[in-house]
C-alpha cells in the first residue's frame, strides 16, 4: 500500500484542475496523469488492494438525469473504495418536480457541504453551467451527445493496457457517431495522444462535418476493417432519434455488426471494445463480444480505477484552479 500511495502522490504533484467537463479542454499531460494514476489504482486492486482511506470525510453526489448502470454504479464504487460518503440523487422524487432549477438542486446540496458533484444531464452543457455556478468539483458523467469524459478515459486506458500504447495507433468508431457523446470524448482524447481516428456508419449518422475534428470518416466498415487497430463499436442510440437513421435494424446488422466473418479480415491482434450497453447481433455478434479479441468486461474494471483516479486527483489535489468554462459544442 505505501509503494501504491508513494505513486499516487508523486502524480498527484503536477495536478491544478478542480473540474473534469471534457477532454476536449484537458492536454495530453493531463490526460496521460489521469491515466496513470488510474494505472496505479488498477494494478493495486489486481493485488486485491480495493479499500482506501484517501478521500475519508468528503461527501459525493450523483447527480444523474438520465437512466445509468454502469456509469453511476462505477462512480458510487470508485468514491466509496477511497473512503468518500456516497448521495446517490433522484430527479423523480426530488425539488424538481416542484420547480426547482438544476443549480439551485445543485446549490442546496452543496450547502450541506459535499465535496464533488458528478452530473449526467441530457442537456449538453449542464456539468458546465454547474461549474460556474458551484464552489465544489464537477464531473461529467455525460451531456446530451457532447461528452463523456470518464467513458472515453477508459476506453484509453484499456487500449494502452492491452496494447501497450495509444500513439501510432488507427481506432475506429462504428456506429451511431452523430448521437455519441463516447464518441467526441475519444476523438480528443486519442488525437492529443498521437492516435488516427476513424468515424464509420451509415450517411445518416456519419457526416463529412467530423473532419473538422481532424478524424477521417467511412461509410463502409469493411472497406477500413484491414488497417485498423483497435474497434470501439457505439450503441444505436434509439431513444436520442427523432426517426431511423436506416431502413431496419437487420439492414444495419449486415453492413456493420462486427462478426466472426468480419474478424477473420482484420488484423491478428485486433482489440474490440464497446462502452455499453451492447445490443447482442446489432453492434456486434456474442461470439466476438465474448470472444478473446474483445475487452468489453475488462473496459468496465477499468472504469472504476479511472473514476478513483479522477475522483481523487479534484478533490484533494492542493492548490486546485478552476479553468475558464469553455462553451461546448
Amino acid at each position: 500500500m505505501d509503494e501504491f500511495q508513494s505513486q499516487l502522490l508523486e502524480l498527484r504533484a503536477g495536478w491544478s484542475r478542480r473540474d473534469l467537463l471534457g477532454l476536449e479542454e484537458l492536454s495530453a499531460e493531463e490526460i496521460v496523469c489521469i491515466l496513470d494514476t488510474a494505472e496505479v489504482f488498477r494494478r493495486a486492486f489486481d493485488q486485491g488492494i480495493k479499500k482506501w482511506s484517501l478521500l475519508t470525510g468528503k461527501t459525493c453526489v450523483n447527480l444523474f438525469f438520465e437512466n445509468s448502470t454502469r456509469t453511476r454504479n462505477s462512480f458510487s464504487l470508485a468514491a466509496r473504495r477511497l473512503g468518500a460518503d456516497v448521495v446517490d440523487f433522484s430527479a423523480a422524487t426530488s425539488s424538481l418536480s416542484k420547480g426547482e432549477t438544476v443549480v439551485d438542486t445543485a446549490r442546496n446540496l452543496e450547502a450541506m457541504g459535499i465535496d464533488a458533484v458528478v452530473v449526467r444531464h441530457s442537456t449538453p452543457g449542464t456539468p458546465h453551467l454547474l461549474a460556474k455556478s458551484l464552489r465544489c468539483s464537477v464531473i461529467n458523467a455525460g451531456d446530451g451527445a457532447h461528452e463523456h469524459p470518464t467513458q472515453g478515459l477508459l476506453d484509453i486506458l484499456t487500449i494502452r493496457r492491452r496494447l501497450g500504447r495509444v500513439e501510432g495507433l488507427t481506432v475506429a468508431l462504428v456506429g451511431d457517431i452523430a448521437h455519441s457523446r463516447t464518441a467526441r470524448s475519444n476523438i480528443w482524447g486519442l488525437k492529443k495522444l498521437g492516435a488516427h481516428v476513424i468515424v464509420c456508419g451509415p450517411s445518416t449518422l456519419v457526416s463529412r462535418d467530423w473532419e473538422k475534428l481532424g478524424v477521417e470518416y467511412s461509410y463502409s466498415l469493411d472497406e477500413i476493417l484491414p488497417r485498423v487497430d483497435v474497434l470501439n463499436l457505439l450503441r444505436i442510440q434509439f431513444e436520442r432519434q427523432t426517426r431511423r437513421p436506416f431502413p431496419s435494424v437487420r439492414e444495419y446488422a449486415l453492413l456493420y455488426a462486427m462478426n466472426a466473418e468480419r474478424l477473420a479480415r482484420t488484423k491478428p491482434g485486433i482489440l474490440i471494445i464497446a462502452p455499453g450497453p451492447i445490443n447482442r447481433g446489432v453492434e456486434v455478434t456474442a461470439d466476438v463480444a465474448d470472444g478473446e479479441h474483445s475487452a468489453i468486461l475488462d473496459q468496465v474494471t477499468n472504469g472504476v480505477a479511472v473514476r478513483m483516479a479522477v475522483l481523487w486527483l479534484l478533490t484533494s489535489a492542493p492548490d486546485q484552479k478552476r479553468s475558464p468554462v469553455k462553451a461546448c459544442l
